[in-house]
């Protein structure tokens, strides 16, 4: 009987903070303003609107103080875990889409991290099923990081 060892994502899975809030002017700056008050940087970012409310997803490298600053100003919000992948920024995106493609896993959504080192950027995955898309984007030598990977 064979023995499979999963390699951990350091700091375990990336966590993602959906900010939930009315779609007024000034919000999100006073959203990013609040976390940069406590030295949180946001690394990634995406928002979805309508007429009324606005979803603000967002990874950051602290997310504990994210967590305690959200509440202490009562923004609704709820967390997820991502999975990241490190892509080369021009030339990796189909690949990441093929190797989850021939895994037969779903995305729901998906957007990239604002900036990364060495011609490197990151994707911040929501999936269907975030441990077989691990695997198979390992299988296919991507490199998956975790919240470790961000945090300081």
């Amino acid at each position: 009987m064979s023995v499979t060892t999963l390699r951990q994502r350091p700091g375990g899975p990336v966590k993602q903070f959906s900010v939930f809030t009315p779609n007024r002017l000034g919000r999100l700056h006073t959203l990013t303003a609040l976390l940069a008050s406590r030295n949180v940087h946001i690394l990634a970012l995406t928002v979805l609107d309508t007429t009324d409310s606005a979803i603000i997803r967002l990874v950051v490298d602290d997310p504990e103080a994210a967590r305690a600053l959200l509440e202490e100003h009562c923004f609704p919000f709820g967390e997820s875990e991502l999975l990241v992948v490190e892509i080369a920024a021009e030339t990796q995106l189909k690949d990441v889409l093929a190797a989850l493609l021939q895994a037969e896993i779903n995305i729901h959504y998906i957007y990239s991290f604002m900036t990364r080192s060495q011609d490197k950027t990151a994707l911040a995955l929501n999936l269907e099923d975030r441990d077989v898309a691990e695997e198979a984007l390992r299988r296919q030598q991507f490199k998956v990081l975790g919240q470790g990977d961000f945090s300081r």
